[in-house]
């Protein structure tokens, strides 16, 4: 799957500009559509309610990074500051492939005890794209 996105993103952004969140969803639209025939679109609404909730767990997204995207939050366990989640506030979120990827499988194994699912990852994105 990682193969799958990446090489559709870079098909996106070209060469002639850097990656950014809108790019990084075109391949994420690509894996859910395969994943979920009936695929319709990422969903901000959704992305906020998964940002928000704990998944049946005891952290939610906004444990560590705030009820706020645009501020600096605080690792629960570590306690090491970690920077502002939407690109708005944080223009290097979601540049890099290789860091987002790691980023996902780390952060959605600590919150949902899996993986996240190519949509869900498109609704986060759409929702953090809305906070200005």
């Amino acid at each position: 799957m990682k193969a799958l996105i990446t090489a559709l993103f870079v098909l996106a952004a070209g060469s002639a500009h850097a990656l950014n969140a809108a790019d990084y969803q075109v391949g994420l639209a690509a894996a859910a559509k395969a994943a979920e025939p009936g695929f319709a679109g990422f969903s901000a609404q959704r992305g906020e309610t998964f940002y928000r909730s704990t998944h049946g767990g005891d952290w939610s997204c906004a444990t560590c990074h705030t009820d706020n995207p645009l501020a600096s939050g605080t690792h629960t366990v570590t306690k090491k500051t970690v920077k502002p989640l939407a690109p708005s506030a944080n223009p290097a979120r979601f540049t890099d492939v290789d860091k987002i990827e790691k980023w996902f499988k780390r952060n959605c194994n600590d919150v949902l005890k899996r993986a996240c699912t190519p949509r869900e990852q498109g609704d986060f994105i759409a929702y953090l794209l809305t906070v200005k």
